[in-house]
């Protein structure tokens, strides 16, 4: 009687213990592990084990005839698709390295498997005690095997129940001999799963809120980023507008000075009050050229600052027409003979068209105001004995203009704001060549108005080449912005990359310059284009948007573009979505992600602008 007392207070001494320190942590692993160890070492066991359920799958009637004898299966076997659970060995406490170790040991081989039919009994509070395993399995020789290699001679098994399901097991094994379990350690143990079930439940819980913490702290942190860099660009912005701001006060103050001062002058010589020196016929020629010249400078600004608006507001229409290539270029020839004469500047017309390439359908005006800017830079920037060449010449259905000078050139590290608004290169060359920055900003936007693109090559104290490449577009008396889909980066444009505007694609990818540049690539070519930085909420916006197609970076961090291709692919609203993968791996992976390969195609980076516009051409 006074061991059967001193007994149960070793276990309420334990039990209190144990209850102690799982209170005192959250951490699942913590509480587990120092649970086993303490009640091996109170139990005197040889092997102490957690097993945890984390897999549900059919079982079939096959898994059961691989190593036992069919005659001596259990009657449950014969029910083919009995909902099994299984999982592995997570936790362990040994009395010593000779007893082998069986964790990570899991339930997904051989004969194990006999034990489901025990879990719904473990489910509704079943202990299994068993004393001698030859005896209590003999209807499976294999499992006796499989325990066997384990030195397992008894066994005692408890449930733990976490929130009315079966989470696992608490598994007492004797290994070095055989054992009588007494109902007080199955009343003790049976007291500890209760426990480590709530227990768990609470550590569960602290790491769901844990990791919501952390996403929130992440998604904070990425909001807070973003709108840092918004804040910076705005700044920047902000900047550039003042510098632009200030470069348009000088740029209308000064000929506006001129305007006024000079003709106040003519006033006053030719007032009521005349002064007693007249001016001369040639000194009023003079004023009256720099009063006519002001206004053209005041006029030419106001017309760059109305045509870029006109441009970004898409409310420019082309005016398309056949017209002679020859005639252009003899007609922006002789716009600026005279002006680089004045600057002993040589300028040289090379023609290399052929006579029946001569012809050319596109917006004249448009074109001459192209080579008006282009001629009228690299004039302004090319210092007195230099050279400025113009070539004109046609590949295929594609004009090349280019416009080559042997002026200042572009440092490095300002070429990337050359066609921005409301950036200056260099004040200085600013404040000694004059203008107002527009120019070349407008000149990009007529470009890609009229379905082209614009390239440039520069060097310090060597010059500066400009290229512009304008597919010919159809003999319409007008098209309006919106009806000309503009042509990818080649000097040969295949007719796909017009025939889709108004195509809208959703893009998914991390990394700014290539999203950068494939938004460019698309708007160009006449996609509405929609940029998703992260995917996690891709699926929503994909389903509300209804693109024809979805631009993917098959690397997103972690497994996330394989969560959005199989959402996309099992909901019948986007099954028909197509996609185009990016990879920077050496092949294609579509057998991998998406089933439907009529609907897929993948891209290899380094991204080539010709092969992104014909896949994603072809795909929609």
């Amino acid at each position: 009687m006074d061991d059967i007392l001193y007994q149960q207070l070793q276990q309420e001494r334990l039990l209190n213990q144990v209850t102690t320190q799982i209170r005192q942590s959250l951490d699942l692993s913590v509480i587990l592990s120092t649970a086993v160890e303490q009640l091996r070492q109170f139990l005197l066991v040889d092997r102490l084990i957690i097993y945890q359920f984390n897999i549900k799958q059919p079982l079939e009637l096959e898994d059961y005839t691989s190593d036992c004898d069919q005659e001596k299966q259990p009657d449950f076997i014969q029910k083919l698709n009995l909902d099994c659970f299984f999982g592995k060995v997570t936790y362990e406490a040994r009395s010593s390295d000779q007893i082998i170790s069986v964790l990570n040991t899991s339930e997904e081989q051989d004969c194990l498997k006999y034990g489901c039919n025990l879990q719904d009994k473990y489910y509704h509070g079943f202990i299994q005690s068993v004393s001698d395993i030859e005896d209590n399995y003999n209807n499976s020789p294999c499992f006796i095997e499989f325990l066997k290699q384990f030195q397992v001679q008894s066994i005692l098994v408890l449930p733990i129940v976490v929130q009315q399901e079966l989470w696992g097991l608490l598994i007492a094994h004797q290994c070095l001999e055989q054992r009588q379990w007494k109902t007080i350690e199955k009343r003790f143990l049976n007291q500890i799963t209760q426990h480590l079930s709530i227990a768990i439940h609470q550590a569960e819980l602290y790491a769901q809120v844990q990791q919501q913490k952390q996403t929130l702290e992440q998604r904070v942190l990425e909001r807070t980023e973003a709108l840092h860099d918004a804040l910076l660009g705005a700044q920047s912005a902000n900047v550039a507008k003042n510098q632009f701001l200030a470069t348009m006060s000088h740029e209308l103050r000064t000929p506006l000075t001129c305007v006024i001062g000079i003709s106040a002058t003519l006033l006053r010589y030719s007032g009521e009050k005349q002064v007693e020196k007249q001016l001369s016929p040639d000194k009023q020629r003079g004023y009256l050229k720099t009063i006519h010249d002001s206004g053209e400078k005041l006029l030419e600004l106001i017309n760059d600052i109305l045509d870029l608006s006109q441009v970004e507001a898409g409310k420019t229409v082309l005016q398309i027409s056949e017209f002679s290539l020859s005639k252009l270029a003899n007609q922006v020839i002789k716009t600026f003979q005279e002006k680089a004469k004045n600057r002993q500047i040589e300028l040289i017309n090379e023609p290399q068209i052929k006579s029946n390439h001569n012809l050319f359908t596109g917006d004249y005006n448009r074109i001459l105001q192209i080579l008006f800017s282009l001629l009228e830079n690299a004039i302004k920037f090319t210092p007195n004995g230099g050279k400025v060449t113009l070539k004109i010449r046609v590949d295929q259905n594609t004009v090349i203009l280019q416009v080559k000078d042997t002026g200042i050139g572009i440092p490095d590290d300002q070429k990337s704001l050359l066609f921005e608004k409301f950036q200056q290169l260099n004040s200085s060359y600013d404040r000694q060549y004059g203008g107002a920055g527009l120019g070349l900003a407008l000149t990009k936007q007529l470009v890609e108005l009229h379905g082209g693109v614009i390239q440039f090559q520069s060097q310090v104290g060597v010059g500066s080449i400009f290229t512009v490449y304008l597919p010919s577009l159809p003999l319409n008396s007008k098209l309006s912005q919106d009806e000309i889909a503009p042509s990818p980066l080649k000097t040969s444009l295949p007719s796909v990359y017009l025939n889709f505007p108004h195509r809208k694609c959703v893009l998914i990818e991390n990394d700014e310059e290539t999203a950068t540049l494939i938004c460019d690539l698309l708007t160009a070519a006449g996609y509405q284009v929609v940029w998703l930085i992260e995917g996690f909420t891709a699926g929503q916006q994909i389903k509300l948007l209804q693109p024809d197609a979805v631009i993917i970076n098959l690397h997103l961090a972690g497994q996330i573009s394989y969560e959005i291709l199989n959402q996309l692919q099992d909901k019948p609203e986007t099954q028909k979505i197509k996609i185009l993968a990016l990879t920077h791996e050496s092949s294609c992976p579509e057998s991998k992600l998406y089933k439907n390969l009529e609907n897929y195609d993948c891209l290899v980076k380094p991204i080539k602008p010709d092969e992104l516009l014909n896949k994603l051409g072809y795909l929609v």
